[in-house]
């Protein structure tokens, strides 16, 4: 550094006034975005997923509450904090849950992007990262083509760095909007694991199968992209 004559420096982002402006009006950063954070533990979360979780960045000057479901079955989990979080006089008044599973390890700056993707898109109303099931042969978790004349949860292939309609997706790292939890239409418990005389089905498509009927539309991030954690071999998928 040498000694420098400054009188006045607007600043990089001043220099670039609409350009900033316009960044600034995209990521909605402007407006409440709240966000209620359900992570479903059964008993511990492998360090390697918990150091992810930690180094999530939230939007700027937004609040942020974790709830940690501890030994109860996923679906069970999510349905149980959900209608805990509605019956909350302040916590009901936010704008988002953030479903984040034990096993799933997010970018640090996932959920800036999934914010910045329902603002830009507000006719879905969860929004998810990429990740795959475990194992060779994995298949993404974008479940379901909504262009197919019948509802369906065959996996599709993701499109690098898009966004792609889905009819439902896993839970691992989602972004839902809280309003579409006080839609009486839907049916509860909202998340459910069956199998059984029912069939067999996880939660997540359990609860796509009755949202499509109500017309709630979903799609994952593929720029979003989510490590699936299996703690038994220490890979991530």
């Amino acid at each position: 550094m040498n000694p420098q004559i400054l009188s006045y420096d607007a600043g990089r982002h001043n220099a670039e006034l609409a350009k900033s402006s316009s960044r600034i009006i995209q990521g909605g950063s402007w407006k409440k975005q709240r966000v209620v954070m359900i992570i479903p533990a059964a008993d511990s979360i492998p360090t390697k997923v918990y150091l992810s979780h930690v180094n999530l960045i939230f939007p700027p000057n937004q609040a942020v509450v974790r709830f940690a479901a501890l030994g109860m079955e996923v679906g069970d989990a999510y349905s149980k904090t959900i209608e805990m979080v509605l019956a909350h006089p302040e916590l009901s008044k936010w704008e988002y849950i953030l479903t984040i599973e034990h096993d799933n390890i997010p970018p640090p700056d996932g959920v800036i992007k999934l914010v910045e993707d329902m603002e830009q898109h507000p006719e879905f109303a969860c929004i998810g990262g990429l990740y795959w099931t475990k194992g060779e042969g994995g298949v993404p978790q974008i479940w379901g083509d909504p262009k197919d004349t019948e509802i369906n949860f065959r996996p599709q292939p993701p499109i690098p760095g898009q966004l792609v309609e889905c009819c439902g997706t896993g839970m691992g790292f989602n972004l839902w909007r809280m309003s579409m939890f006080k839609d009486p239409k839907l049916r509860r418990p909202w998340f459910k694991t069956i199998a059984g005389v029912e069939g067999v089905g996880t939660q997540d498509l359990y609860f796509w199968g009755d949202a499509k009927k109500h017309g709630y539309r979903s799609a994952v991030d593929c720029g979003v992209l989510v490590g699936h954690y299996d703690a038994g071999s220490d890979v991530i998928w």
